[in-house]
């Protein structure tokens, strides 16, 4: 996954199989991290092996300024570890622990020095700062009762958080808003339908365009709506293809107060094979 300035990007992979016969020899390849830097004239990666091989279910963020952060799946939890190449070699930087099952990072912050991470509770999630702001341990930040999932930054600063909440009493999921700055007591942001499930797939804070999945329209859609408008959510039939739903994949930046104009790319999925569409 890119950072949002797109100065960078990493991901888990593994080595490729030697050529010629018996390949690796049976023997398992390691897996590792690898940094892509995207900014200047001509892409290129490093990789950043840690003297270990990283479980399949490593989860791998980069930052803006070049360092990737790993959340490493123990038994109890998780560990977190920044990386970054040092002379031949990859440094490390231990940031602690969370325990509990389900952890999972969010995506990249705008600005892109800061990671956070969704972890259930008993009745509730907590959001927490996994690294940034001189911290070398993870601090809660936020408790939302209900089980919290999806994440889409709403602004430029990186405070305002939306996540899906599912309410274990009405049976619903609906998107709320979280300042992960100040704290307190999660906002609705979604209710589209009296009884409809309302999530947030994408979000730009250019130009508020917000990429919605909702049954308000009497059958789960994708649609469309914008941040603080009190215009309803469009779900167009373009949207709504037959065979498999469209994933949103990224929404054009920098389009300034301009929803209508901003192009999204869609993973689509056919009888011919998957694709990208815009």
């Amino acid at each position: 996954m890119a950072t949002t300035d797109l100065s960078h990007a990493a991901r888990l992979v593994r080595p490729p199989v030697p050529p010629g016969p018996g390949g690796g020899g049976g023997e398992p390849r390691a897996r590792y991290a690898e940094r892509w830097t995207l900014g200047g004239p001509e892409p290129y990666v490093v990789p950043l092996p840690a003297g270990r091989v990283e479980a399949a279910h490593t989860q791998v963020l980069a930052l803006s300024d070049g360092l990737v952060l790993l959340a490493r799946p123990e038994d109890d939890g998780h560990r977190f570890v920044l990386l970054y190449p040092s002379g031949p070699g990859t440094a490390e930087v231990p940031l602690g622990g969370l325990s509990g099952p389900g952890l999972r990072l969010l995506p990249p912050v705008p600005g892109g020095r800061r990671a956070y991470a969704l972890l259930p509770e008993a009745g509730a999630t907590g959001v927490w700062l996994i690294c940034g702001g001189g911290l070398r341990a993870p601090a809660r930040v936020a408790r939302i009762p209900g089980r919290c999932s999806g994440g889409a930054w709403l602004d430029r600063e990186g405070r305002l958080l939306a996540v899906d909440r599912f309410d274990g009493a009405t049976g619903l999921t609906r998107a709320v808003t979280v300042d992960v700055v100040a704290g307190g007591e999660a906002v609705p942001l979604l209710q589209i339908g009296d009884h409809s499930n309302d999530r947030v797939l994408l979000a730009d804070p250019d130009s508020g365009l917000l990429l919605v999945r909702s049954d308000a329209p009497g059958a789960d859609r994708l649609g469309w709506g914008v941040l603080g408008s009190r215009n309803p959510a469009r779900f167009p039939d373009s949207l709504h293809p037959e065979g498999p739903a469209p994933r949103p994949l990224a929404i054009q930046p920098g389009q300034a107060l301009m929803p209508e104009g901003c192009a999204v790319a869609l993973h689509l999925s056919g009888p011919e094979g998957d694709r990208v569409g815009v």
